[in-house]
């Protein structure tokens, strides 16, 4: 938000419309995630629910042309730019979207919530909270890292992030086919490593952009294919509740999103550096690890045992 500021952003009711429009598009993904699961078995939840979820790579289309666009114009038009878009794909859902024939009856609140008390939902949010959140929190800090670290101007450092944010975007579907041949287990082992290593090596102020670049770059691409493969094991758990189980996860996606934008901006603010919030980011995927590891023996031998499903857990 930082950096919405320097190109334009001055009054409360400005932010009250961006954070209206990030509403809107956290439900709506909310929304089209179920939808697109309940049309596919379980062996290819993980591809369907990543082509689906694919559409985070509108946060690269942001990161690259908002920037300029509101500089041009002023974000209160930027917004109205988005409608244009917005509309199509909105007349587009009308006369194409419909349900899953086996889509189940709407439940009440209540009933929606009960999968709360499941320990296993709170374990589908914190690995999410990790993926999704530093997927997020990366693509809405990396323009103002970029811009400070490195002095880059601000518009090419939004291509920067756009290149970072498309590379963690795009194979995302990637994750979730692999996730569907190996497992999302395997498959989250892999990328929760991957992430923790790249996002511990750019904490150390690399002395070159480019560098920081392919660091970041590679974490996203861990981060991204970890979303794919975490939505190929909701679905498997959560078939009935999938609905919730969504706008749960994606939830926690959102605040650890939050908390990493927060840590990089407390770091820099205290210590002059970047590097104590991406060191504990990075330490938060490994805890995310530790926990995988404790409880996939239990997964593959309850709900996603071999005779249970067709599914790879």
């Amino acid at each position: 938000m930082a950096y919405a500021w320097q190109v334009g952003v001055h009054s409360y009711a400005e932010v009250l419309i961006l954070g209206l429009f990030l509403g809107v598009a956290g439900a709506s993904f909310a929304a089209a995630l179920p939808l697109a699961s309940r049309w596919y078995p379980a062996e290819h939840q993980g591809t369907a629910m990543g082509i689906a979820g694919a559409g985070n790579s509108g946060t690269a289309l942001a990161a690259l042309f908002a920037p300029g666009l509101a500089a041009a114009f002023g974000w209160v038009n930027v917004f109205g730019i988005v409608l244009i878009p917005l509309t199509i794909v909105l007349i587009a859902f009308i006369f194409m979207a419909k349900d899953a024939p086996d889509a189940p009856p709407p439940k009440t609140f209540a009933e929606y919530l009960k999968v709360l008390k499941d320990k296993d939902a709170w374990w589908f949010m914190f690995f999410y909270s990790v993926t999704f959140g530093g997927f997020v929190g990366l693509a809405s800090s990396l323009v103002i890292y970029f811009n400070t670290q490195y002095g880059l101007d601000p518009k090419m450092a939004g291509f920067f992030t756009a290149g970072c944010v498309f590379a963690g975007s795009l194979v995302r579907p990637i994750g979730g086919n692999v996730a569907d041949r190996i497992g999302g287990v395997k498959s989250l082992t892999v990328m929760y490593i991957f992430a923790a290593f790249f996002l511990g090596v750019v904490s150390f102020d690399l002395p070159q952009a480019w560098m920081a670049l392919i660091a970041f770059v590679c974490a996203m691409l861990a981060l991204g294919m970890g979303n794919g493969a975490v939505f190929q094991l909701v679905p498997q758990r959560f078939r009935k509740e999938i609905g919730v189980m969504t706008g749960l996860v994606g939830m926690a996606g959102g605040v650890g999103g939050f908390y990493l934008a927060s840590s990089l901006g407390y770091a820099r603010q205290l210590t002059g550096s970047y590097q104590i919030g991406f060191l504990i980011f990075a330490a938060l995927a490994m805890l995310a690890l530790v926990g995988l590891t404790g409880v996939k023996t239990r997964w593959r031998t309850t709900w996603g045992a071999s005779h249970l499903t067709s599914a790879k857990i």
